[in-house]
C-alpha cells in the first residue's frame, strides 16, 4: 500500500506531517512510503534522512498523489490535488470541517475517504491519535513565551540586595488541553496564575498545576460527552464577563483559550476590559483561527490598546515546528498503526469502527459523517471554493 506525503503548501506553515522516525515506523509495517522532495525543509529535515528511514522521495507531485493509497498531509488539501487522487484513496489531514462544507463535498465527490483529524475522538483508546490535543500543548506553552518576551517585567518573584521584585500575575481563560499548558508554563515561569473555565469538573487540574481556580456561578455548564466545553447561552456569557471582568484588571498577563468545538470562540474579553489592564500588561488570544475570545481581535496582528499588547498571532504551533511536527507525526504514525492489517499490509478502513464512525467524514461519494450531515443541514449549499 502506498504512502504519499506532500510539502504542505498553506501559506506560512512550518510544521510538516511526518518526520523521518514515523516515515521508518511505517515503512516496517510493510507500506511503501513516499515523501514529496523538500517536505521536511522547514524543520531541518534533509530528503537524505527520509530516504535512510526507507522511504522514497519524489519529485513529481502531480503523479505521485494519482498513485497514492493513502495521503497525509497536515493542513486542508487544495482543489487541485484533491482532483489528482484516485478514487477510493484514503485522504488524512485536518479538514476545519464545519467551516469548509464545499471542501468536504469535493472530497465527497472525488470518492476519497476523508480522515478528519480534529474530529478524532476523545476517548483513551484513540488518545495516541488526538492531534487536536498534540497541538495544542505546543500553543499553549507557546501563548505564554510570546508573554515573557512582550511583557517588560520578568515572572518569577525574586528577593534580591536591589529589592524585592514581586511574580506576575497571570490569568488563563479556559482550561482545555492549551489553558492546562499555558498555566504549567506560566507556573514553571515563577507566575502567579489563576484560571477559570465554564466546567467545573477542571477545578481539580487547574489545582493540581499550582493555579487558583475562579468560582463563577452560571448555573448548568459543564461539557459535552467528549469533554468539549458547552456554548452558553447569552445570558451567561454576560454574567461570566461581568465577573471575569475584575480579574482581567488585576491581571498582568491574559492567556484566553475558551473554545467551542465546531462552532465560533466566544467573544469572553471586550474592549473595555482590556483598555482596563495596566499599561504593559500583555494579552494572547489561542482562540484566534476560530474568531478569538477577545472583541475586535486581528488575526495574525499584534496591536497596542491603551498601553496593552494584544497578540493574536495564528498557528502558535507552528513557533515550535520540529517539535509540533513531531507529536503530529506521532499521531499520524499511531492512526495508521491501530488500523493496519498486517497480513495483507494494507489500511484497515470500517466506517463502523467506534473511532473512525467520529473522524471519517466522506466514504464511498457522499458525506458519511451524521456530526456534518446535521451542521449542514440548517446551511445553503455553497459553491466550490479554495481552502484560505
Amino acid at each position: 500500500m502506498r504512502i504519499f506525503v506532500p510539502k504542505e503548501t498553506f501559506h506560512r506553515e512550518t510544521r510538516v506531517p511526518l518526520v523521518p522516525a514515523t516515515a521508518a515506523r511505517l515503512v516496517r509495517l510493510g507500506a511503501d512510503v513516499e515523501v514529496e522532495e523538500n517536505a521536511g525543509l522547514t524543520i531541518k529535515c534533509a530528503d537524505s534522512e527520509y530516504r535512510a528511514a526507507g522511504a522514497q522521495v519524489s519529485a513529481d507531485r502531480k503523479r505521485s498523489l494519482a498513485d497514492a493509497d493513502i495521503v497525509l498531509q497536515l493542513r486542508p488539501p487544495p482543489p487541485d490535488d484533491i482532483a489528482r487522487m484516485k478514487r477510493g484513496c484514503i485522504h488524512v489531514s485536518y479538514l476545519s470541517p464545519f467551516t469548509e462544507r464545499a471542501l468536504i463535498e469535493q472530497l465527497a465527490t472525488a470518492g476519497i475517504s476523508a480522515i478528519c483529524m480534529e474530529m478524532i475522538p476523545r476517548t483513551t483508546c484513540a488518545q495516541k491519535m488526538d492531534a487536536l490535543s498534540s497541538q495544542a500543548n505546543i500553543a499553549g506553552y507557546i501563548a505564554v513565551i510570546l508573554a515573557a518576551e512582550r511583557h517588560q517585567r520578568v515572572f518569577p518573584m525574586m528577593v534580591t540586595p536591589a529589592g524585592m521584585i514581586k511574580p506576575l500575575r497571570v490569568f488563563v481563560i479556559g482550561a482545555g488541553v492549551a489553558g492546562l499548558q499555558a498555566i504549567a508554563t506560566a507556573r514553571r515561569l515563577g507566575g502567579q496564575v489563576e484560571a477559570f473555565d465554564t466546567r467545573p469538573v477542571v477545578e481539580e487540574q487547574v489545582q493540581s498545576l499550582g493555579a487558583k481556580f475562579v468560582k463563577i456561578d452560571l448555573g448548568i455548564s459543564g461539557q459535552t460527552a467528549q469533554g468539549y466545553a458547552r456554548e452558553l447561552t447569552p445570558e451567561q456569557l454576560a454574567k461570566q464577563r461581568e465577573l471575569i471582568a475584575l480579574r482581567v484588571a488585576d491581571a498582568d498577563v491574559v492567556i484566553t483559550a475558551a473554545q467551542v468545538f465546531g462552532r465560533r470562540a466566544p467573544v469572553i474579553v471586550t474592549t473595555e476590559m482590556v483598555k482596563s489592564m495596566k499599561p504593559g500588561s500583555v494579552l494572547v488570544d489561542l482562540a484566534v483561527e476560530s474568531g478569538g475570545n477577545v472583541e475586535g481581535i486581528a488575526r495574525d496582528r499584534e496591536v497596542e490598546v491603551g498601553g496593552v499588547t494584544v497578540v493574536g498571532l495564528a498557528n502558535l504551533p507552528g513557533h515550535a515546528a520540529a517539535t509540533a511536527s513531531e507529536m503530529y507525526s506521532n499521531n499520524l504514525g499511531a492512526l495508521i498503526e491501530h488500523f493496519w492489517d498486517k497480513d495483507a499490509k494494507s489500511f484497515w478502513l470500517d466506517p463502523a469502527n467506534d473511532i473512525l464512525r467520529d473522524c471519517l467524514v466522506t466514504h464511498a461519494g457522499t458525506v458519511c459523517s451524521e456530526t456534518l450531515r446535521n451542521a449542514y443541514a440548517s446551511q445553503p449549499s455553497p459553491a466550490q471554493s479554495p481552502t484560505p
